[in-house]
C-alpha cells in the first residue's frame, strides 16, 4: 500500500462533560497538529497517490471552520464532548465527504483509505483511519 501524507494545524477551544477528564472540563485550548495519510494501493499513471499540492489544499479547506473556534459553540459538535479521538474521526468524514465530491479529481478516485491522526502534544496522539471508498 502507497501512502503520501500531508500536514496542518488548528487551534481550538473546547471543554469537556465528565468526571473522567477532571480539569479538562473547565474551558481550555488546545493546538493539534493534523496528519491526514492518503493510501491506494498501487500509484496512479503519474506515479502518484494523490497531489500533495490538493491533498493540502483539502486538508487545509476541512481544517478552516474549526480553527480558531470554540468548539461548544458551534452546532455540530453541540452535546458531544470533542475529544482528540472524535476529532479525528469528524476530520476523517469530512475529507471523505469532500472526496466522494470529486476534491481531488481522479487521483481521489484510486484512494482506499485515509488515516487522520492528531497530535495533542509531543507525548499524546489520537487517529481514525478507514476506506474512502
Amino acid at each position: 500500500m502507497y501512502a503520501l501524507t500531508v500536514r496542518d494545524h488548528i487551534m481550538i477551544a473546547h471543554s469537556f462533560v465528565g468526571e473522567i477528564f477532571g480539569p479538562a472540563q473547565k474551558l481550555h485550548g488546545a493546538t493539534f497538529v493534523v496528519d491526514a495519510e492518503f493510501r491506494r494501493p498501487g500509484l496512479s499513471p503519474d506515479g502518484l497517490v494523490v497531489d500533495i499540492g490538493e491533498a493540502s489544499a483539502l486538508l487545509k479547506e476541512v481544517l478552516t471552520p474549526l480553527n480558531y473556534q470554540n468548539l461548544d459553540e458551534l452546532s455540530d459538535f453541540r452535546g458531544r464532548n470533542t475529544t482528540t479521538e472524535f476529532l479525528a474521526g469528524e476530520i476523517h468524514r469530512r475529507i471523505k465527504a469532500r472526496i466522494a465530491e470529486g476534491a481531488l479529481g481522479e487521483h481521489g478516485r484510486g484512494l482506499a483509505g485515509l488515516k487522520i491522526t492528531l497530535h495533542e502534544s509531543h507525548a499524546a496522539w489520537a487517529s481514525f483511519e478507514g476506506p474512502v471508498a
